[in-house]
């Protein structure tokens, strides 16, 4: 009688792990389906460019202190708008300030501001939209009428608005864009929600004796994410846009901040003469902005059933 050799299992971690059509543990599916998440993204090359910009902005503007020596506050009126040199690799402003240290500072500002702003505003418009889409009648009605109420203005006049009823500065600005910024992943929520609460999935659940909060937090607001995720990527680079406008008109981050909205802002009159000096914090919201743009589309292709 001959023995058939037993075929060890796959190692933790390896791609037949990772890949395997019937997961034997929680930690196995979740890993398999971020693993199956960078496999799709990978085959967009826009996606992935993408990524590695903002994973490199972030990471350089953490790194700041160790990638120049120039303080971004410290001026040198002898070199005024100074050209791009060895000296000063992106020229110095109309105080003499280094432009390459005001731009790397400037990223932990402006990134800071989105980050915050999108930590804010994504688990609130989660809730609401969940909530919402879960109970249905007058308190759906409610919460939409609200969410109607902040679509109908558009975002930097209400922005604005909110920053001229409170002061102008960073806290104001992060405030008054979280309040502007949530009503769209609130709709999309209840959308997802509306999809989902009528399956039996959920029957089961309320069959086992959930209550209508736990199945809104541990069971549709979960089912929901993937689809928030793209929403957000998406939308970082309209935060960018409105963090930056709000710095360019006064109302953001104040001088002699080194935020990229402030910096086009304080540069706007040397735009024909000295063009270097507000071109560049402009190309560093151009650039910050297309690549997130680039992530959420991947990240759209590979989340989005409908995509596929």
């Amino acid at each position: 009688m001959s023995i058939l050799p037993v075929t060890p299992p796959p190692r933790a971690g390896s791609r037949d792990w990772l890949l395997a059509d019937t997961p034997h543990t929680r930690t196995q599916a979740v890993w398999g389906r971020r693993y199956r998440i960078w496999l799709g993204l990978r085959k967009n090359p826009l996606a992935i460019t993408g990524l590695f910009t903002v994973l490199v902005v972030l990471l350089i503007s953490l790194c700041a202190p160790w990638l120049t020596s120039y303080d971004p506050g410290a001026q040198d009126l002898a070199h005024r708008l100074a050209k791009p040199s060895s000296l000063h690799w992106l020229g110095t402003d109309e105080l003499g300030r280094d432009t390459l240290s005001r731009i790397l500072y400037g990223g932990r500002i402006t990134l800071g501001m989105v980050i915050i702003v999108v930590a804010i505003v994504a688990p609130v418009g989660l809730l609401i939209g969940c909530v919402a889409g879960y109970a249905g009648g007058l308190l759906d009605r409610i919460l939409m009428r609200i969410t109607d109420i902040f679509l109908a203005f558009p975002r930097l006049i209400l922005a604005l608005a909110f920053v001229a009823a409170l002061r102008p500065g960073i806290e104001s600005a992060i405030l008054a864009i979280a309040l502007t910024a949530w009503p769209p992943y609130a709709r999309l929520a209840r959308a997802e929600t509306m999809q989902v609460r009528g399956t039996d999935y959920i029957a089961a659940c309320r069959l086992t004796g959930a209550t209508p909060a736990r199945i809104v937090l541990r069971h549709i607001m979960p089912l929901c994410v993937p689809s928030l995720v793209v929403r957000i990527t998406l939308d970082m680079s309209s935060i960018i846009i409105t963090a930056a406008s709000l710095g360019f008109l006064g109302m953001g981050a104040q001088p002699p901040s080194p935020e990229w909205g402030a910096m086009i802002a304080t540069a706007r009159r040397f735009l024909f003469s000295e063009w270097w000096v507000p071109l560049i914090p402009a190309i560093a919201i151009f650039v910050t902005s297309l690549a997130f743009n680039f992530l959420g589309d991947g990240l759209r292709d590979v989340l989005d059933p409908k995509e596929k």
